[in-house]
């Protein structure tokens, strides 16, 4: 079962870290987290070293200090991939976090498929919407 959280609220659940056995029959939360400051980011370990999926918005940090970024970015690589789980960014201000057992969908690079470049959207009116 998968419950999507954001917002205030305990970011730790009540499962039991002793007992590997027990992640399987509790709750996976999907949360939404921003990454504001280098701290957050042993609140972050906490929630993929109990199972969660993590989305962290990085640009509350990345706005302040890219060197921050980088060591917090690299800090949360080597611990998860230290857990078995994986990391992946989601365009630009986002980051997904998985634990252990759950990996990011990759296309890959070997596609028949023609890459589409991304082209950053300036300030262009949707037809409709104004």
């Amino acid at each position: 079962m998968f419950k999507v959280e954001s917002g205030p609220g305990p970011l730790i659940s009540s499962r039991s870290l002793a007992d590997p056995s027990q992640m399987q029959h509790s709750t996976i939360y999907v949360k939404a987290l921003p990454l504001q400051e280098l701290d957050d980011v042993e609140t972050i370990k906490g929630e993929v070293r109990i199972g969660n999926i993590l989305i962290v918005r990085i640009t509350p940090l990345a706005r302040r200090s890219v060197e921050e970024t980088k060591l917090a970015i690299t800090e949360l690589t080597d611990y998860t991939k230290s857990l078995g789980g994986d990391i992946a960014r989601l365009g630009e201000e986002r980051i997904v976090i998985t634990p252990a057992g759950v990996r990011v969908w990759r296309k890959e690079a070997a596609s028949s498929e023609a890459a589409i470049p991304a082209v950053p959207l300036q300030n262009e009116a949707v037809p409709g919407t104004r």
